[in-house]
């Protein structure tokens, strides 16, 4: 059994079992892909895939070494990138999830970049649930993200304490200040974050201990968007309080409460329980720990 191996397996997963495909995407003869796998077989005795008609299943088997095969050659690309630029190597590969990585997330790489002149920080931006998948592929070094996380491999650590903040309309019949019963809020034409970012997951954890059931008349990936429908007498919105404090300032929108309801949440570094975590890695997340004692806090310029 060699890197070779895993390397097929994992791309034919990845395919969805296809062999050609798989084939295609590893430039080689679907035959070889056919020996790898037959190989691995034999190896370990076990059948890890079914094989029906003309189609591959994974087999539970399967399953439990497609989780191995990813840990060891997110290890062995590790140990690759890492001896081969032993001297050269200077780059740092950071997730966020949306709400941190457009409000905080340029803040940490200027500090950081500025602490640390010779690192090169890139920087991917998605939902919670894309930085989980980047982290289990060992496309990214670290993530922060807005929700705890759901992979038995993934550790995650809080770092910060965030409140989300339920807005509505500047215009009747809404008030600032305003407090609405369960029943009231349920009756609201609500513009939600999409399923699988951090916010939406806190809102619905937060609906679903109140026993409330409620459906969105808007999702979107971008809080923009949500504060821009709010603005625009379309809704309300529960967003990170943060990102809302110029529009709120301005008197765009108006800040409501929820009876019973409290929107509170942690951010979390997020890493592989695998990953080795070099001194740049470390270094990163200090300065995420320790960023509002040492530098101003971010705040959205709420310019639409």
């Amino acid at each position: 059994m060699t890197i070779r191996h895993i390397r097929i397996f994992l791309t034919v997963c990845d395919c969805g079992c296809n062999l050609t495909k798989a084939a295609e995407k590893l430039y080689t003869a679907q035959p070889a892909v056919t020996v790898a796998i037959h190989e691995l077989e034999k190896y370990y005795g076990v059948n890890l895939f079914d094989r029906l008609g003309r189609r591959l299943y994974l087999t539970e088997a399967g399953e439990q070494y497609r989780e191995y095969a990813r840990r060891i050659l997110a290890l062995y690309d590790d140990m690759e990138k890492g001896m081969k630029n032993w001297d050269a190597l200077g780059v740092l590969r950071i997730g966020a999830s949306i709400t941190i990585g457009s409000q905080f997330m340029p803040s940490y790489a200027e500090a950081f970049s500025r602490r640390f002149p010779g690192m090169d920080v890139r920087v991917v931006i998605g939902t919670s649930e894309m930085m989980e998948k980047k982290l289990l592929d060992n496309a990214i070094d670290l993530a922060l993200v807005e929700s705890p996380v759901h992979h038995e491999y993934l550790e995650a650590e809080p770092y910060m304490e965030d409140f989300l903040a339920v807005i509505a309309p500047a215009k009747e019949p809404f008030h600032p200040g305003q407090t609405l019963s369960l029943e009231e809020f349920k009756g609201q034409r609500l513009l939600l974050r999409e399923k699988g970012s951090g916010t939406r997951e806190v809102f619905d954890e937060e609906m679903e201990r109140l026993h409330v059931n409620v459906e969105p008349v808007w999702e979107a990936m971008s809080t923009t968007a949500l504060v821009n429908g709010v603005i625009h007498g379309l809704g309300i919105s529960v967003v990170p309080r943060r990102m809302v404090s110029g529009p709120l300032k301005q008197g765009l929108i108006y800040p409501v409460h929820v009876e019973g309801t409290e929107f509170k949440r942690c951010f979390y570094i997020v890493y592989h329980r695998d990953k080795l975590l070099t001194g740049s890695i470390r270094n990163f997340m200090e300065l995420c720990r320790s960023f509002e004692l040492d530098y101003p806090v971010p705040k959205y310029s709420g310019l639409f």
